[in-house]
């Protein structure tokens, strides 16, 4: 299964991916470093993005998490990941949305794009009521991307999220499926 933009294309992470994906994350570290929870050592290794692809599907199957690697439609090239994560069924139908792209691949629309194909995902796929994301109130592109998607801001969530040893405020982004009025 493919979720197909103009630029880019979305697919599930495969065994075969687990090179690229470990290269992405080797190559962005410091980039990445100041808006992700801390990570252990053996996150940056083989077996560990071996584990993880494997983690992703029997989530998938579960219903709990949709990991979608984002790959360069000219090249196949793996530069990012969006996810589907904490689902929440029942009366909310709702969950929290994460992505991350390559530096080199910043500023040219790929994550705008790939957030529209999920979000598209989870609300005619997955039929969602809402979807939501937390940014930290100082990464302004990321907050970009997410009011380009259709996101509004519900408020601020004070020290939220535990990020190299600091407690971070995040502000609190939704979506709600346009479907459901």
């Amino acid at each position: 299964m493919q979720l197909i933009g103009n630029y880019i294309y979305l697919r599930f992470l495969e065994e075969s991916d687990a090179p690229a994906m470990l290269a992405l994350h080797l190559r962005n570290r410091a980039f990445f470093e100041p808006y992700l929870v801390d990570r252990a050592e053996t996150f940056y290794t083989m077996d560990y993005q071996l584990r993880a692809i494997a983690e992703g599907h029997a989530l998938a199957a579960q219903d709990q998490k949709y990991s979608f690697g984002v790959f360069l439609s000219e090249n196949d090239e793996l530069i990012g990941n969006v996810s589907l994560t904490e689902i929440v069924r029942g009366p909310l139908q709702t969950c929290w949305m994460g992505y991350y792209l390559d530096q080199s691949q910043n500023g040219r629309g790929f994550v705008t794009e790939a957030v529209g194909l999920v979000i598209a995902y989870a609300f005619e796929v997955l039929e969602l009521h809402r979807v939501e994301a937390g940014v930290m109130p100082h990464n302004a592109a990321s907050i970009r991307v997410l009011e380009k998607a259709g996101f509004e801001k519900e408020g601020l969530s004070k020290k939220n999220v535990l990020i190299n040893g600091k407690w971070e405020d995040h502000l609190h982004f939704a979506i709600v499926n346009p479907n459901d009025d």
